[in-house]
């Protein structure tokens, strides 16, 4: 039987960091399912979800922990497919984030979703350079799932509120699953 481990490794980003993490992952006859890996700052984070026989799972988390050795942190969790139902019916859309860098964009776009009840199922967000005027650019690109009866009309309508108070763009297009 199958078992899903959601995985994190974080630490001090090096060169073949990835070769290390799969290679463990590999010989113990594990798959990763999806991933997500990035270098911010000075460090290395991975996020991964795992799936691995029952029979080996004990064996791939021991080699897995032997990465604490080399200064990486580790958190392992196991997880069930049955709980990404519960969103079975709901509404994909992406949402877009443009404008000028300050504190507290991501939290009021995160705070405006909760409150229309959806749930967010990923964020990327990023700074760059302005092509005029030396201001820092705020990017944010989000997948949520939102309850059967919130259209897209309606959560650009509460987005276009935070996205006036923050002096940002905000766009919300419906996902094709």
């Amino acid at each position: 039987m199958q078992k899903q481990l959601v995985i994190t490794v974080t630490g001090n980003d090096r060169v073949g960091i990835v070769d290390d993490v799969t290679k463990i992952i590999l010989a113990h006859e594990a798959n990763i399912d999806a991933s997500r890996m990035a270098r911010l700052g000075g460090e290395f984070a991975m996020l991964m979800l795992i799936s691995v026989a029952d029979a080996r799972r004990a064996a791939l988390e021991e080699a897995l922990n032997s990465l604490r050795s080399q200064g990486f942190e580790l958190a392992i969790r196991p997880t069930e497919p049955s709980a990404a139902q519960n969103f079975a019916g709901w509404l994909s859309y992406q949402i877009d984030v443009r404008g000028a860098d300050h504190e507290g964009i991501i939290h009021q776009v995160a705070h405006g979703l909760a409150k229309q009840g959806a749930n967010v199922e990923t964020i990327d967000t990023g700074t760059e350079d302005a092509p005029f005027g030396g201001l820092r650019l705020f990017t944010m690109t989000a997948t949520v799932l939102a309850p059967p009866g919130l259209s897209a009309s309606d959560l650009q309508d509460e987005l276009d509120v935070i996205g006036d108070k923050l002096n940002v763009d905000i766009t919300v297009a419906a996902l094709n699953d």
